[in-house]
């Protein structure tokens, strides 16, 4: 199947299952900032399953595939490129990362961002190297670029990179952006699961220069 086979299929199937009234309710969540066909997540991804099944069957990425979904007008063909990486992970490596930022810096908004974080944090268990990138994007000037340092070792566990959360988590404080501000809260509540100690001692180190949505967030699962 060609590349531009395998976009109009897609595009077909999404336009299939539109729904031109819960497109409207998907538009009006997002602030209008993207056009929707109407499909729920267990809708949308059946849609495109068998397609993503014959991906993995190819062990590889079809990057030209993915351009053309994120060149949609549609946040349903983003959605789709999402969950083509994080199907396929095991098949990305660090240089792959610099054509997963063209998604992170375009057509940004939370639902993207948060979901380009997951085959990014699965590269950094097989690739030291993301551990310096990393902590350089919790620098970056795009805030979007921060959140997504700042998120990348979700759900790690006995596996975090300790030293690593804590300069990423030290180089955001004093925000007084929201998106970066829960971003951190996340980071220290999803980590408490595992180190509860060592989330309260950051939270008391650092007290005086967290926003207050970080240590709610932050202490939610903490022992009282």
């Amino acid at each position: 199947m060609k590349e531009i086979d395998k976009y109009q299929e897609l595009k077909q199937n999404l336009i299939e299952n539109s729904n031109p009234e819960l497109a409207k309710q998907m538009e009006k969540y997002l602030r209008n900032k993207f056009k929707f066909y109407g499909l729920k997540s267990p809708e949308r991804r059946k849609s495109y399953h068998d397609l993503i099944k014959a991906e993995r069957k190819n062990k590889k990425i079809d990057w030209k595939l993915l351009d053309q979904a994120w060149s949609d007008s549609h946040r349903e063909a983003q959605y789709f490129a999402c969950d083509y990486l994080i199907s396929l992970e095991k098949y990305l490596t660090f240089e792959d990362i610099d054509h997963i930022f063209y998604y992170v810096k375009s057509k940004q908004w939370w639902d993207t961002i948060d979901s380009l974080i997951k085959p990014i944090g699965k590269i950094g268990l097989r690739d030291e190297r993301v551990n310096e990138l990393m902590l350089a994007w919790s620098k970056d000037n795009d805030f979007w670029v921060r959140r997504v340092a700042i998120e990348h070792q979700l759900l790690r566990k006995d596996k975090m990179n300790i030293e690593l959360l804590e300069k990423i988590l030290e180089n955001n404080l004093n925000s007084s952006e929201f998106f970066i501000n829960k971003a951190i809260g996340w980071a220290l509540r999803d980590y408490s699961k595992t180190n509860p100690e060592w989330v309260r001692e950051f939270i008391e180190n650092h007290v005086s220069d967290m926003a207050p949505l970080s240590i709610k967030e932050g202490s939610k699962y903490l022992p009282s």
